[in-house]
């Protein structure tokens, strides 16, 4: 991999986890709720717990956040 490919992979791995850290910051405090009614009074332990999956999973995550808006 030459370098200049290598600084454009390294920009877009970093694009993906900065709107992935912006997107769970939310999804984590609020939106959880909407996709599992049992995230409703969960401690703040558990939230910690789902963090690093919401940061990793959430163009999926934003998919299904908008199917259940649009039903």
């Amino acid at each position: 991999m030459t370098p200049d490919a290598a600084k454009v992979v390294s920009s877009l791995v970093m694009a993906y986890l900065l709107i992935g850290v912006s997107f769970a910051g939310v999804f984590v405090t609020r939106w959880a709720e909407r996709l599992d009614p049992g995230v409703r009074g969960s401690t703040r332990g558990f939230r910690v717990m789902i963090l690093p999956g919401s940061i990793i999973l959430w163009p999926l995550l934003a998919m299904l956040l908008l199917a259940r808006r649009a039903q």
